[in-house]
């Protein structure tokens, strides 16, 4: 018995010299708790305000807001065709950019046809440098652009290890993913900051917010047009120019195979047409966002 009595004292003794410490533990874990809670509202009042409120009320009017002319690079397929094609719902004049002047001519008949809009086409293939800029700031010297979407863009054949890369696929992200959006803004901001009005969108990517590996060069030169992006606001805000910072996660664009499960998931991987609709209503509100709302969760994540 005084066994047992002695090991109960021992006890009693060492739970009372433990509730300190309990109570301790219980007013971190509370302060977690009420601040994960905070950051969680405060998550889904934004993503309310930012995907959801601006769409509820009448639609911008964009030429007075920025300009009559936007030019969209990479405009045959994708996130840059459903970015031309909704920036030419909204009335805007529409300058096509690409290197297939075939699809180009397409998709300017459709979009003429569709919206009753005038359009552009320009042949360029970023990948060539220097070379192919003169011709496009002749062009575009003495129109009244707006609005610059960034949306050219150079991929791998397939992840695979940095040093398995092709040269030649190197340069062309060098040259088509950070040399074509910075020249493309080189050439139309002074416009801009000359009539004190307008808005220049780079799509980055997802991938530009971790390293990626397999596709190193990819994801890094995507992190460069985010930076770009979002010193240029810093820089250019005051002078009335809005730059967004537009890093979409993943696009059920052509490229993706039709039974994949991100066209089976749509609220996941919206069509490039449904992305646009909502990454345009962003426009002017936010200048760093993934687009899409499903997106902003992910990025979360």
């Amino acid at each position: 018995m005084a066994a047992v009595d002695s090991f109960y004292l021992l006890y009693r003794e060492i739970a009372r010299s433990c509730n300190c410490y309990m109570e301790a533990l219980a007013l971190v874990g509370a302060w977690y708790t009420a601040r994960k809670s905070i950051t969680v509202i405060c998550d889904f009042y934004s993503l309310i305000r930012l995907h959801f409120i601006p769409r509820l009320g009448s639609r911008p009017d964009l030429i007075k807001q920025y300009g009559r002319w936007a030019v969209v690079s990479g405009a045959t397929d994708g996130i840059g065709k459903a970015y031309a094609e909704e920036l030419a719902c909204h009335g805007l004049n529409i300058i096509l950019i690409s290197q297939e002047e075939e699809k180009l001519q397409a998709v300017a008949k459709n979009i003429a046809d569709t919206y009753r809009v005038e359009t552009v086409v320009m042949v360029a293939d970023f990948s060539r440098g220097r070379e192919i800029y003169a011709p496009i700031r002749e062009a575009l010297r003495d129109r009244d652009i707006g609005i610059l979407v960034n949306d050219v863009g150079a991929f791998y054949p397939h992840p695979q290890y940095f040093a398995q890369l092709p040269e030649d696929t190197l340069w062309d992200i060098v040259n088509v993913n950070i040399a074509a959006a910075s020249l493309m803004v080189h050439i139309v901001l002074p416009g801009m900051v000359e009539r004190k009005k307008g808005a220049i969108i780079t799509v980055s990517s997802g991938s530009c917010c971790k390293p990626t590996p397999h596709l190193a060069a990819f994801s890094a030169s995507k992190a460069y047009l985010d930076h770009f992006s979002r010193a240029l606001q810093y820089e250019y805000a005051s002078k009335g120019i809005f730059v967004q910072s537009l890093i979409p996660f993943y696009v059920a664009t052509s490229v993706t195979a039709p039974g994949s499960f991100l066209h089976r998931c749509p609220w996941l991987a919206p069509s490039p047409r449904v992305y646009a609709q909502h990454a345009v209503s962003t426009l002017g509100i936010s200048k760093r966002t993934t687009g899409y709302w499903s997106h902003s969760i992910q990025n979360q994540s």
